[in-house]
C-alpha cells in the first residue's frame, strides 16, 4: 500500500496521468459557451429565487411545510448564484483563475452542496405530497412543521457531509503557464476522486431519484382512480395534478440525469480509455456542455414554488400591487405637498402655522395614510389634478 491509498486506485490514477500526457484536448467551444450560460442563471435566477425568499420570509404569517422546504432550496440556490461570477470571469480568461485557492474550493463545493441539496429537498416535497395524497388522514402526525425542520437540518447535514471532499480535490495548480483551478481534482489524484463521485452519483442522486420516483408514481396511481373513489376531488382537478407530476418529473429528469450520466461516461473514458482521445474529447465535450445546464436548476425551482399551489401566485400578486400602490401613493403625496405649499404661498400664507404642520403631517404619517387624510382635506384631490 502506498501512501496514496489502495494499490488498484494508484493504478488509477497512473492511467489517468498517461492519459492526460497522451491526450491533448482543445476546448475552445467553452470560452463562450460557459460564460453565456452562467451569465443568463445569473441573470434569471437571482431575481427569481430572491423574490421568492422574500416573499417566503417576509410575507408569510404561517409558514407550512411546503415553504419551509422550498425556502431552504432558495437558500441553497442562491449559494450557488453567488458563486456565478467567478465561474463566467474565469471561462472568459480562458481558464486562468486569479482569485486564489480559497474562493476555487469553495466554488467547486458550494456547485456540489446546491447540485445535491436541491436533489434532496425536492426528495422531501415529493414524499411529503406523496402521504398528503395518498394518506391524507393517516399521515397527519408525520406532516408538521417540526419534523419538516428536523428533516431541513438532516438534509443540509448529509449535503455538508457529501461535499465536504470536494474542499479537499478541488485545488489551484499550474496548467500551461497559468494557475487553473482544477473542476474535479489533480490529474495524479483522478483516481480517488473517481471512486469519490461513484458513491456521490450514487446516493447524492440515483437514490433520490428512485425514491421520487415511487412517490410521484403512486401519486398517479392514486390519482387516476374512478371518480367515486376521489372523495370529491373533481375530474379536472385531478388531471391537473397529473400534469403538475410529469412536468416536476420531467424537468428533474432534464436537469440531473444527462449531467449524472455524462460524468460517468466522462470518468470512465478518462480511466479507461487512455489512448482513445476522440472519444475522450466527446466524452469531455458532453459533460462540459450538460454541466452548466445543472444550474439552470436554479432558475426552474421558483416556478415549481408558483407551481405548488395557486394561493403563491395570488400572494405574489398581492404584494406586487401593494408595493406599487405604496410607490404610486408616495409620488401623489409629494406632488399633493408641492401643490398645497405653492397655494400657500400664493394666498400669503407660505410661512404661516397651518401649512407646512399639514404637509408634515402627510409625510410622518405615511403613504398608508392617504386615503383617510383625503377625506380630512378636500384640497388634496384637486391639486393632484391640476398638478398631474
Amino acid at each position: 500500500f502506498s501512501r496514496g491509498g489502495y494499490p488498484h486506485q494508484d493504478s488509477l490514477n497512473r492511467q489517468k496521468l498517461r492519459s492526460d500526457e497522451e491526450c491533448q484536448i482543445a476546448e475552445n467551444y467553452k470560452r463562450v459557451y460557459l460564460p453565456v450560460t452562467y451569465s443568463i442563471v445569473f441573470v434569471l435566477g437571482l431575481p427569481l429565487n430572491s423574490i421568492v425568499l422574500w416573499l417566503s420570509w417576509c410575507r408569510t404569517k404561517r409558514w407550512t411545510c411546503t415553504t419551509i422546504y422550498l425556502s431552504n432550496l432558495m437558500v441553497a440556490d442562491l449559494l450557488h448564484i453567488t458563486t456565478l461570477p467567478f465561474l463566467i470571469a474565469n471561462y472568459s480568461l480562458r481558464d486562468r483563475w486569479p482569485f486564489g485557492d480559497f474562493f476555487c474550493r469553495l466554488v467547486r463545493f458550494l456547485f456540489y452542496a446546491n447540485l445535491y441539496c436541491s436533489i434532496l429537498l425536492l426528495t422531501c416535497i415529493s414524499v411529503h405530497r406523496f402521504l398528503g395524497v395518498c394518506y391524507p388522514i393517516q399521515s397527519l402526525a408525520y406532516r408538521t412543521r417540526r419534523l419538516a425542520l428536523t428533516g431541513i437540518g438532516v438534509t443540509w447535514a448529509l449535503v455538508i457531509l457529501q461535499a465536504l471532499p470536494t474542499l479537499v480535490f478541488s485545488e489551484t495548480g499550474p496548467n500551461n503557464g497559468q494557475i487553473v483551478c482544477h473542476d474535479l481534482s489533480r490529474p495524479p489524484v483522478f483516481g480517488h476522486f473517481f471512486v469519490y463521485g461513484m458513491i456521490l452519483s450514487f446516493s447524492g442522486f440515483l437514490v433520490p431519484f428512485l425514491i421520487i420516483l415511487i412517490c410521484y408514481s403512486l401519486m398517479i396511481k392514486s390519482l387516476v382512480k374512478p371518480p367515486e373513489a376521489q372523495m370529491g376531488l373533481g375530474r379536472a382537478a385531478r388531471a391537473k395534478s397529473v400534469r403538475t407530476i410529469l412536468a416536476v418529473c420531467f424537468l428533474f429528469v432534464l436537469c440531473f440525469g444527462p449531467f449524472h450520466v455524462t460524468r460517468f461516461m466522462y470518468f470512465w473514458f478518462r480511466l479507461h480509455a487512455t489512448k482513445n482521445c476522440a472519444l475522450q474529447a466527446g466524452a469531455r465535450m458532453a459533460y462540459k456542455v450538460w454541466r452548466p445546464l445543472v444550474s439552470f436548476n436554479s432558475c426552474l425551482n421558483p416556478v415549481l414554488f408558483f407551481l405548488s399551489g395557486g394561493s403563491n401566485r395570488t400572494r405574489l400578486v398581492q404584494e406586487l400591487r401593494k408595493v406599487t400602490a405604496t410607490a404610486g401613493e408616495a409620488r401623489a403625496l409629494r406632488r399633493w405637498t408641492s401643490c398645497t405649499q405653492r397655494k400657500a404661498i400664493q394666498s400669503g400664507r407660505g410661512k404661516g402655522r397651518d401649512s407646512l404642520p399639514l404637509a408634515q403631517s402627510f409625510w410622518e404619517g405615511g403613504a398608508g395614510q392617504l386615503n383617510a387624510n383625503r377625506a380630512a382635506y378636500p384640497l388634496f384631490t384637486p391639486c393632484i389634478a391640476t398638478d398631474s
